[in-house]
């Protein structure tokens, strides 16, 4: 029976011996694209390298990680594609595929094969996958490994990996379970935004996550009337940036695009964003990256600053009352969870009581001390409350 760690020792094997075995001799004082040039079967690489004018950033420090197609895995592309490429206005598209296949950094076979994924220059993620002693990026074999260079290393597939082409908008058409979603975007005056430059991290609710709703919820959104409502809904689903899930998963909280955070947590059913389950991550689009969920995330109620104080009232009453009877977590709890609902509430409240809070909060989780972090979540909501009381 094999195992996982048995199955990566072979791999690991398998790869080192493909070296060993096929490799051609280099000097690892040559760069990246000098041990390419030397090579000789990577004619097509280093010509789109010069035409993509991306030669003087591979000859640089680094290191990179390059998974360098040869002449051959060029060649399968379908005719007239590659000089379709190298032509002057097909720059930019040339320049994002070539990126696709550079990782930063110097990551040597023996930790490839324990990836799952990889980060590329380009932003977005290559697959990663080790099986039978083979290892995979996307959908190209790697047939040699650890090439070394003076600036970094290079592993040889046999196939070009290409980058997701389409945009958000386009992706979420043709995976067919996001028309609810795509119709909202539309009402709401998003979908061209969702569409341009970003890059955005979108939580998206299939079809099946809005029909949850109370009946005539979606019909009464698409109101023009409700316009805002829905656009503000549909913003609670959207953060800046690409946001792959180990990062999300890491970070447990993250701002959207309303200003309100929404929670990441992991428990025994899977992962988890507020209380929708995440269903499938990580999908690459041109323009940011797909997280599934299967519940439409609402956004809190906004308060204003006399209600936070309250809030920060109550709190502290229920906490001190939990300290004094020495259930330090509990009363850790409470504040934790006042501090966070007036996070969300940042488009209502001083900037600086937000900053501070949000600061007290990311203090608060790396402490393990249970009694500390209730000190330390208990001074801040003071600040909170004094500083709203000014105001």
């Amino acid at each position: 029976m094999w195992t996982s760690k048995s199955r990566m020792i072979c791999a690991v094997l398998v790869l080192a011996g493909i070296v060993a075995g096929q490799a051609t001799a280099v000097r690892a004082a040559d760069d990246i694209v000098d041990t390419a040039v030397s090579a000789g079967s990577f004619n097509t690489l280093v010509a789109a390298v010069q035409a993509a004018g991306l030669v003087d950033a591979l000859k640089g420090e680094g290191p990179f990680t390059v998974f360098a197609p040869t002449d051959e895995a060029f060649a399968k592309l379908p005719a007239g594609t590659v000089e379709t490429l190298l032509k002057p206005e097909n720059k930019e598209q040339l320049v994002g595929i070539l990126t696709y296949h550079v990782v930063k950094g110097k990551v040597p076979a023996s930790k490839v094969v324990s990836l799952s994924g990889a980060t590329t220059l380009n932003g977005q993620r290559v697959n990663i996958k080790t099986e039978g002693g083979k290892v995979t990026v996307d959908q190209a074999n790697v047939v040699k490994t650890d090439i070394q260079c003076a600036n970094g290393i290079i592993h040889v597939i046999d196939s070009v990996i290409l980058p997701a082409s389409d945009n958000l908008v386009a992706v979420a058409k043709k995976a067919g379970q996001f028309t609810t979603l795509l119709a909202a975007a539309e009402a709401a005056g998003l979908a061209d935004a969702l569409a341009g430059e970003g890059p955005f991290t979108v939580f998206a609710p299939t079809d099946d996550a809005f029909s949850k709703l109370p009946e005539g919820t979606v019909a009464s959104l698409l109101e023009p009337e409700n316009k805002e409502k829905l656009a503000n809904i549909l913003k609670y689903h959207v953060i800046a940036g690409r946001v792959y899930s180990d990062a999300a998963v890491d970070g447990r909280e993250a701002r959207t695009l309303l200003g309100q955070n929404i929670r990441v947590s992991v428990g025994d059913g899977g992962a988890k964003i507020n209380d929708a389950k995440l269903l499938t991550t990580d999908i690459d689009a041109s323009n940011g990256v797909i997280h599934v969920i299967d519940s439409v995330l609402l956004p809190q109620d906004k308060v204003s600053a006399r209600e936070a104080g309250q809030m920060i009232e109550q709190a502290i009453y229920r906490g001190a009352h939990l300290f004094n009877a020495g259930h330090h977590d509990q009363c850790a709890q409470i504040y934790t969870e006042t501090a966070r609902k007036i996070v969300n509430y940042g488009d209502r409240m001083p900037t600086t009581v937000t900053r501070d809070l949000d600061a007290v909060l990311t203090q608060a989780s790396h402490t393990r001390c249970a009694t500390q972090r209730s000190w330390t979540l208990r001074h801040g909501l003071d600040r909170a409350y004094f500083a709203m009381q000014s105001n």
